[in-house]
């Protein structure tokens, strides 16, 4: 029995238009935005997959590097999605979109000290709304709601007139290791990997980082890298 030639799958032609000269180019294909979606639940991972994934300028990936938007779907912030953002940002070097249902006023500062530039209500989290977002995270542009905005403008405010007043004071400062420990927390590292980086003891780390909180009255690691940010030791 004769073979047969297999199969081919017909190969698509490249979209082509004439020129004014009437000869036949080949039309340049948009380029399109590579997208990884991290969400809190499997339901809200869908529901982003699902809107971006029909728009042509959005390419879905599933994991995040350099060259991807990260967008990151979540009810309100805690210390794991604020480390999330560091690391996104800060150890891989990509840009985030933070899809978010509330911010609470002291952590507004340190989603923009993470890193990240882009924040989406969920409650607006359109496809147009997250394509925008999102586009406007990979040029490396800023896009906040505007009451988010506002919000931003007044705290930065009260930072400068309390920075203000405080002129001649002696400051309490950051010991060399406590910067040190800071700027690895700042990287998204836990404290195993800080103490294993610095040849501490773990229990060192916890120490370092009870100390400072303590004497400076910060709330948690997040504000304690937002402190060492806007003191300049970071």
């Amino acid at each position: 029995m004769a073979d047969h030639p297999t199969a081919r799958t017909p190969e698509r032609p490249t979209p082509r238009t004439q020129d004014r000269a009437g000869d036949s180019v080949a039309l340049r294909t948009p380029r399109r935005t590579p997208v990884v979606v991290q969400a809190c639940d499997p339901i809200s991972h869908e529901g982003a997959v699902s809107q971006l994934r029909a728009r042509p300028e959005i390419e879905i990936r599933e994991e995040s590097g350099v060259d991807t938007v990260a967008l990151l779907v979540e009810d309100a912030l805690d210390e794991a999605a604020l480390a999330r953002l560091r690391r996104i940002v800060r150890s891989e070097g990509g840009r985030a979109v933070l899809v978010v249902g509330t911010i609470r006023e002291n952590e507004l500062l340190d989603v923009i000290e993470c890193g990240v530039g882009a924040i989406v209500w969920r409650r607006e989290a359109t496809a147009h709304r997250l394509v925008a977002a999102v586009q406007a995270a990979a040029r490396g542009d800023g896009d906040l709601p505007a009451d988010l905005l506002g919000r931003l403008i007044s705290q930065v405010g009260t930072l400068h007139r309390g920075a203000a007043s405080r002129a001649g004071t002696p400051s309490l400062g950051l010991a060399p290791r406590e910067v040190d420990v800071l700027r690895l927390v700042a990287e998204g590292l836990d404290t195993g990997e800080i103490a294993s980086k610095l040849s501490y003891s773990e229990r060192t780390v916890k120490n370092v980082m009870h100390g400072l909180t303590t004497r400076l009255h910060l709330r948690n690691r997040a504000h304690a890298v937002a402190y060492a940010l806007r003191e300049g030791y970071i």
